[in-house]
């Protein structure tokens, strides 16, 4: 009886040995794993935000310096695309501001065409259609798109979609912090003199802004906009329409995050939510962090989120440093953004769902702070079971999917329009 029981007892001590070391060879094989699929699929991050200054000496993006997006981060971390963005902040809807906002507009345009064609024509390339990005990232080159933050560039002004469209303009958010023109924010501003709504979602204005943009083919983008308005583009767009950096409001609730009845929308419209890795939108802060980061902007004189580029080089670099310093005291994790990932897979399909970062605008977490740590997302993945099929459509395929039934749509318009 003694020597059976010593059998078992060696028996089951072989097993957990066993099972320890395939444990281990697990994890060695999910990591190589991540790799490989990392390496093959498109890897597409819809929203990068860049200053007026970019692609000059100052801020050259073929240089691996202090910020989150440039070319040889991109090319470290396997990320193949990037939305650049041409951001302009609302302000006062006076005529002399929709001229200055039409001018920050072409600053950023310019800047995007120089980097792709003076400056690293070797080494990215700009894409105007779906098609292209696929054969940009075969011929072994990065992917530039352009995506417009705020429909204030257009003021009033519908021709100007077809010049922005013309640059490379492929998405538009209709709005951002503050109502405009075309439809109210999601965050509105007592500093611009807003009520919590002005339109009561999409204006007369934007009607014909949404159907223009859906006649020459530019993705309708809710993100930043009130729920309202987000619901009345879905029914008034006759594509799919993006969230092109939004979080689940489920699991963070903020007013920039979409409630499931707003996912569930998007779903029904074929639409796409591209979950962005900026930490408040993936985690709700404790309320020591919220005084902490407060107190350090009070400190540094940042007012807006323009503030911090009028600050000197050293004290940007101070910012930063103490603002990461806050964000390693309470982080947030790759993992926690992932959870968005699965929230939204779960209530609307994974061809419904995407992945940016916010990169230069706010963006980036504990894992994934800047484009060259890109493949800690698909690991991720790997790791909660997501397929090979599955990963590619998440990191690129979908946005590709929405992209060419815009282009469909705005050939079926022209065409009608044409007899």
């Amino acid at each position: 009886m003694e020597r059976k029981n010593l059998f078992f007892c060696f028996v089951s001590i072989s097993v957990l040995i066993n099972l320890s070391c395939e444990k281990s060879m697990t994890e060695e094989k999910i990591i190589a794993m991540a790799k490989e699929i990392h390496e093959r699929v498109l890897t597409i991050d819809t929203h990068d935000d860049i200053p007026s200054n970019f692609a000059t000496e100052e801020v050259d993006p073929g240089v691996r310096a202090d910020r989150k997006v440039d070319i040889p981060k991109m090319q470290e971390g396997g990320l193949d695309v990037g939305f650049f963005i041409v951001y302009v902040g609302q302000t006062k809807r006076t005529p002399e501001n929709y001229e200055k906002a039409k001018a920050d507009a072409m600053i950023k345009f310019d800047a995007i065409h120089r980097m792709c064609k003076e400056m690293y024509p070797d080494k990215i390339e700009l894409a105007y259609t779906a098609d292209d990005v696929e054969r940009i990232q075969k011929s072994g080159k990065l992917v530039a798109c352009i995506g417009i933050e705020n429909g204030y560039v257009i003021g009033k002004d519908l021709s100007l979609l077809k010049k922005y469209h013309e640059l490379g303009a492929r998405y538009i958010t209709l709005a951002h912090n503050g109502h405009n023109d075309i439809c109210d924010s999601a965050n509105p501003r007592e500093s611009l003199g807003d009520s919590e709504s002005e339109h009561n979602g999409v204006s007369e204005f934007g009607k014909q802004v949404i159907s223009e943009m859906n006649r020459l083919g530019i993705m309708v983008d809710v993100s930043h906009i009130s729920k309202k308005s987000m619901l009345d583009a879905v029914k008034l767009s006759k594509a799919p329409v993006i969230a092109s950096h939004s979080s689940c409001r489920a699991l963070c609730d903020v007013s920039r995050n979409l409630d499931d009845e707003q996912l569930l929308a998007l779903k029904e419209n074929d639409g796409v939510i591209q979950t962005v890795a900026l930490g408040s939108f993936v985690k709700k802060a404790p309320p020591e962090k919220d005084e902490a980061m407060e107190a350090l902007r009070e400190e540094m004189g940042i007012t807006s989120r323009g503030a911090v580029r009028t600050l000197s080089d050293e004290k940007q670099a101070e910012y930063r440093r103490r603002r990461s310093e806050l964000n390693d005291k309470w982080p947030v994790t790759v993992a926690d953004f992932v959870d968005h990932i699965d929230h939204a897979v779960k209530l609307i399909g994974v061809e419904h769902v995407g992945i940016s970062s916010d990169f230069d605008g706010g963006g980036g977490i504990q894992g994934w702070n800047d484009a060259s740590e890109t493949s800690n997302v698909t690991l991720e993945l790997v790791r909660r079971g997501y397929s090979e099929q599955q990963i590619a459509k998440l990191w690129g395929l979908n946005t590709l999917r929405v992209w060419r039934e815009v282009e469909q749509v705005a050939a079926e318009m022209q065409s009608m329009s044409s007899r």
